[in-house]
């Protein structure tokens, strides 16, 4: 009986969603029922009798973890085609009436799920940064870019993106030899690398993954530039002195909105006078929402991508002025094909670092993402900040003048 009503459910919300497309559904019965429009579609079926429960009370978790564990099946692994179908009419249908208060209780719950003190965040970001280097070199371009790369021609190659996605940040830092730069989140040092080689800044670079930390001061040491760059394992919060530029580039996504105020009271404090932040992180195009809780209990515990009214409600507490925001739509969506078509290229290679259930995690998490940038309103900011209204120029014609095409053209 129990059974029979959470079947029921699952047919109402699935009715409900699917309207454009179509998908077969098998259900653990044997029964199959289908959805949305006539013709050639996408076919699932679910082995597990708790599936249909699971997925009317949490979609992401149980599709997600359904996935990962083969109790969710999909005609030819068409994961790709399965997320879009998905992805599209959730966006466009929204939530039926039965499924609201559970989507309140989620709501009410992200300032819970997004507390990162110090300790919380070094186990977040140690969760996902400090698995093998040998799985992000098997996807990621050789500096190690784990963020959204610019794609100033859509022909560029992954390698070239990311080049022109460090000079174009770099043009908007107007950075000039020796000033003192700091990168919260420095990754594995690409951009901190990049500000001390091509511009001749003297980079302090702070992260919480040991794994990072010690790659990214090996590659200063390598190149040379141990004089220039040092990267420390640290939490922003206790960085001390004053800095001339600020960078942060996709470390926004774990801060918190309860941190919120915190994180631009750093920057205001570390910030010279007359210096400039840029702060790079993934966003909603929407009003504020909730972190899928598939991808905060398996991918980035702690995260959340800010809609731009959280983010800069936050800025105008703390005395810095906004001098630019930018926003990418597509280019992450781009990024993420790269990242996902090299990582299934190597997918034998991932196999030797990690059990088939993490690789199934992993291809779930990088087409959920791309497809999410793609059809469903994610995007990226760059916040351009300051705490002088003329520390920049008046314009944008800086950006795009024959110095800052010279740096990007250097770069690719």
């Amino acid at each position: 009986m129990g059974c029979d009503m959470w079947t029921r459910a699952l047919d109402g919300l699935l009715t409900h969603l699917f309207k454009q497309g179509h998908l077969s559904v098998t259900y653990p019965d044997g029964v199959t029922r289908h959805y949305g429009e006539q013709g050639d579609g996408i076919a699932v079926t679910l082995h597990d009798p708790t599936l249909p429960r699971r997925i009317v009370l949490s979609p992401d978790m149980a599709a997600g973890e359904g996935y990962m564990d083969g109790t969710l099946t999909i005609a030819g692994d068409d994961l790709y085609g399965f997320l879009s179908l998905a992805i599209t009419n959730i966006a466009a249908q929204g939530q039926p009436w039965f499924r609201r208060p559970m989507e309140t209780l989620r709501w009410l719950k992200r300032r819970l799920d997004q507390f990162n003190p110090a300790a919380r965040s070094r186990a977040n970001v140690a969760h996902h940064y400090d698995l093998s280097g040998a799985l992000y070199d098997l996807f990621l371009d050789a500096d190690r870019q784990y963020s959204c790369a610019y794609f100033a021609r859509p022909d560029m190659t992954l390698e070239e993106a990311q080049a022109a996605k460090k000079a174009h940040i770099a043009a908007k830092l107007l950075i000039r030899p020796g000033m003192r730069v700091l990168d919260i989140g420095c990754g594995w040092g690409g951009m901190g690398l990049t500000l001390a080689r091509d511009f001749g800044a003297q980079v302090t670079g702070v992260t919480l993954s040991q794994e990072q930390h010690a790659v990214a001061n090996q590659r200063a040491q390598q190149a040379g530039l141990a004089d220039k760059v040092r990267f420390h394992l640290m939490d922003y919060r206790d960085v001390k002195g004053q800095f001339d530029r600020i960078v942060s580039v996709g470390m926004f996504e774990h801060v918190g909105v309860p941190h919120y105020d915190a994180y631009f009271a750093t920057v205001q404090r570390l910030l010279a006078p007359d210096g400039i932040a840029l702060i790079h992180t993934i966003g909603r195009a929407g009003p504020p929402g909730a972190t899928s809780p598939w991808i905060t209990k398996y991918i980035f515990p702690g995260g959340y991508c800010p809609a731009m009214s959280e983010a800069v409600a936050a800025v105008e507490r703390h005395g810095l002025v906004t001098t630019d925001v930018e926003v990418w739509r597509l280019h992450y969506a781009e990024t993420l094909r790269h990242w996902r078509d090299r990582f299934e290229a190597n997918l034998d290679k991932v196999r030797t670092l990690y059990d088939e259930r993490f690789c199934r995690m992993w291809r779930y998490y990088l087409i959920a993402s791309e497809l999410t940038f793609r059809l469903n309103n994610q995007v990226v900011f760059q916040f351009q900040l300051t705490p002088k209204q003329d520390a920049v120029p008046l314009t944008r014609d800086y950006l795009y003048s024959n110095r800052a095409n010279g740096l990007r053209h250097a770069a690719e």
